[in-house]
């Protein structure tokens, strides 16, 4: 007769409901772990939520591409189909003339080199840049010196190619400027996304509201499991006491710190000082949204690639009427926009509608949102804290040591790389 497989039935406390907190949660449930869930806000979700209301709006547009395995498959366990939540297109970084690249399906190389020499309004010399270096990254394995930037990894490719595909890529992915970029880290993003499999690179833009995409299906699939739910809590004490944790005093095997690196470090400080120092020693990069309505008009692509520069700070667009969403409603996203909050949103708002009025000639902005610490700098070199923080203690956040970017992705796996570690040890 085969061994049952071990359940974990001890008590375990996630802190914070995010992507990384739900991943986190979920895994821990499926085997068997009784979960408490603090919350400090009054939803789940974390940097990727929706605002509530009639409007629909998100807190900032978010996009997943194919190679976001683990969520794709999050999202299945709790019962959100990404087929009909997702729309699934090849990679098309595209401006309003038609000019960029464009992944058809297929093979990954093969769809690499057919979209390079279809590229529209490159000549021979910018395709020829770029597939000299692809040859070079893949050749050493994607990989480069730690200290190496972006700009410094792509400074053989054309102006064009940097600023058609390089530097949007590099914002969208890491959202830190390529002049200040990690090279390997963009190296790690190109090989899964560009060439771990067919529809890796595919583009996954939300048809719904993010809170459909995972925290409400999630909480439901939760809470019919028992989950016990904390919300408007936030943590003000985590200490180790006779073998297991308290968190305000309350008895748990096991905790997950899944808030965000701040509030992880001030909670961990009496633990490990080290780790909390690594984590609060993280600097942070803004994103701003800028919602426009123009009523009876549309972008040209459900996301168009924009050309940015000093008065024109979005480099993407996504055309909400396109995605299932309100007719003439379109999200214009400012990544790495230090420069613009400092300048003050009022600012950055008025500098989005002028940059896009030649296709939206009479937009109104109906809504700018700032995420002033949306995620971390992406630099060369940089130490990120480790997940395992002490035995029973696990960090999980897209801030945590890994290979990716802050990403969906990455907050996911972190999350459920700590449950497997929690679970290791039942």
């Amino acid at each position: 007769m085969a061994a049952e497989a071990a359940v974990d039935t001890r008590r375990v406390a996630v802190v914070g409901a995010g992507w990384a907190g739900l991943a986190a949660a979920v895994r821990l449930c499926e085997g068997g772990a009784a979960v408490t869930v603090f919350e400090m806000a009054a939803q789940a979700g974390g940097r990727a939520r929706s605002l509530g209301g009639d409007d629909g709006l998100d807190n900032g547009q978010h996009i997943l591409i194919g190679a976001y395995t683990r969520t794709l498959a999050l999202m299945r366990t709790v019962g959100a189909d990404p087929d009909t939540l997702l729309l699934r297109t090849p990679l098309v970084l595209r401006r309003a003339d038609g000019s960029g690249l464009a992944l058809p399906p297929g093979p990954p190389v093969v769809a690499f080199l057919r979209a390079v020499a279809a590229a529209g309004g490159w000549s021979w010399r910018d395709k020829a840049s770029l597939l000299a270096a692809a040859a070079v990254w893949a050749a050493r394995g994607f990989r480069c010196d730690a200290a190496t930037t972006v700009a410094t990894l792509c400074r053989g490719l054309t102006p064009r190619v940097r600023a058609e595909l390089i530097d949007p890529l590099c914002v969208a992915a890491l959202n830190t400027p390529a002049a200040e970029a990690s090279a390997a880290v963009m190296l790690r993003v190109l090989r899964d996304a560009l060439f771990s499999g067919p529809g890796s690179a595919d583009l996954l833009l939300p048809r719904r509201p993010l809170g459909e995409l995972l925290p409400e299906p999630a909480q439901a699939w939760l809470s019919a499991r028992g989950v016990d739910w904390r919300r408007g809590h936030r943590v003000a004490a985590l200490e180790r006491r006779d073998g297991g944790w308290r968190v305000d005093g309350e008895a748990f095997d096991a905790v997950v710190l899944a808030s965000s690196a701040a509030e992880a470090a001030r909670l961990a400080a009496a633990v490990d000082a080290g780790w909390s120092t690594t984590a609060a020693e993280l600097r942070y990069e803004p994103i701003v949204t800028v919602y426009l309505d123009a009523p009876g008009t549309a972008l040209p692509w459900p996301m168009t690639t924009l050309h940015e520069g000093p008065d024109t700070p979005a480099q993407f667009a996504f055309d909400h009427g396109q995605l299932g969403g309100r007719n003439g409603r379109s999200a214009w996203v400012v990544s790495g926009a230090r420069q613009w909050t400092e300048r003050g949103l009022d600012a950055c708002a008025a500098a989005v509608q002028a940059q896009a009025r030649p296709l939206l000639p009479h937009a109104t902005v109906r809504r700018t949102l700032a995420e002033k610490r949306a995620t971390f700098r992406c630099t060369p070199g940089l130490q990120r804290p480790a997940a395992a923080i002490a035995p029973g203690l696990w960090a999980a956040g897209d801030y945590v040591e890994g290979p990716y970017p802050a990403t969906l992705e990455g907050a996911v796996r972190a999350g459920e790389a700590a449950a497997r570690g929690i679970s290791a040890t039942a």
